[in-house]
């Protein structure tokens, strides 16, 4: 749709790494606001959203690399081409949540209480994130003929070019706009510690399971289903599992 932003002379700024930064920032803002909430040390969640951070990136990038490393084996320097897309947000998510829980122990944090409050940021600022792919055109959708399917032209896009395509960028963004609705609803009428994080585990391993189906941009399958969609899975059996473990556990109490 539109790669660069702004372009000053020698200088550009990527769409994509503007939303991804604003995504960022909502999360940050959101979670101090819930953080103060229950009386949090604001600068207390800022440092956690720091960790979170670097771990996503470090987790997302690797991640991808890893899963296309045919492409990236002939081009290493590439690798750090993070301004054209390329995070996948399953490793981002397992780097976060090592990070976190390296910072909530050192911190002598409560887990579960902690991962509630941050959880509503989750699907907020991925929601503005995934504007940028939509940018930049990666994470691009299947040919389409529906009334919404959206066309790439510019020859900076990494989409396909000159097909319509499904928007399965926006289709992620409706999806996690939805699913941060429904957490923020939660979170004050949460029955345990835990509930909220692994609500959205779940919803977001449902969501992005079927969007999969969607997808036209290279992917790895073991049989019929891709590997993200194994990791939805994974990701929803273990959400429910802990959602049953920790509810039994606060009626024992």
């Amino acid at each position: 749709m539109h790669p660069i932003l702004v372009k000053f002379g020698p200088v550009t700024i990527p769409t994509y790494g503007f939303f991804v930064a604003a995504g960022f920032l909502l999360g940050l803002a959101l979670a101090i606001k819930k953080g103060k909430e229950e009386g949090v040390d604001p600068s207390t969640v800022s440092d956690l959203v720091f960790y979170i951070l670097i771990g996503t990136i470090i987790g997302a990038r690797v991640y991808f690399v890893v899963e296309h490393w045919g492409y990236f084996v002939a081009r290493p320097w590439e690798m750090l081409y993070l301004w054209r897309g390329g995070l996948a947000f399953f490793g981002g998510f397992l780097g976060a949540f090592l990070f976190a829980v390296y910072f909530v122990y050192k911190k002598k944090l409560k887990l579960w209480f902690t991962a509630d409050l941050i959880a509503p940021s989750i699907p907020a600022g991925h929601a503005v994130g995934r504007l940028g792919c939509f940018s930049a055109g990666c994470c691009y959708g299947k040919p389409c003929t529906l009334p919404w399917s959206v066309t790439f032209t510019d020859p900076h896009s990494l989409a396909r070019l000159g097909v319509p395509l499904h928007p399965t960028q926006l289709y992620s963004v409706a999806a996690n706009i939805l699913i941060f609705t429904l957490l923020w609803w939660l979170y004050p009428r949460r029955k345990f510690e835990g509930q909220v994080f692994f609500s959205y585990v779940l919803l977001y391993g449902l969501a992005r399971f079927i969007i999969e189906f969607f997808r036209g941009d290279p992917r790895t399958y073991i049989g019929p289903f891709s590997i993200p969609q194994y990791f939805s899975i994974l990701g929803a059996i273990v959400a429910v599992a802990m959602l049953l473990i920790l509810r039994r556990k606060a009626l024992e109490k």
